[in-house]
């Protein structure tokens, strides 16, 4: 993700005009990062793919879902693996 999608850690909506920016190609890094990053908690995404791009924003078949969920979910998986590497306590 990129540094001006912080938004102070909101999660982002699928109208965001941000969603506009991405390219296809840069939302399938994306899907590829979340499948990697979810599988060490078991989390697993074998049928999310791109589906086009309509009225300038990126489609993901993933359920129902938009691009942003993606966004989303792989921002949590970040945070979880920041988190986990800033406690003292983890061994």
């Amino acid at each position: 993700m990129r540094a001006d999608d912080d938004r102070g850690r909101r999660p982002i909506e699928p109208g965001d005009p941000l969603m506009r920016s991405y390219t296809e190609l840069e939302v399938v890094y994306l899907i590829d990062e979340l499948r990697e990053r979810g599988r060490e908690f078991g989390l697993l995404w074998p049928s999310a793919e791109t589906n086009g791009v309509v009225d300038g924003r990126v489609l993901v078949r993933f359920g129902n879902a938009p691009a942003s969920t993606v966004v989303n979910l792989l921002a949590l998986l970040r945070d979880l693996r920041t988190a986990e590497s800033e406690d003292p306590c983890a061994s």
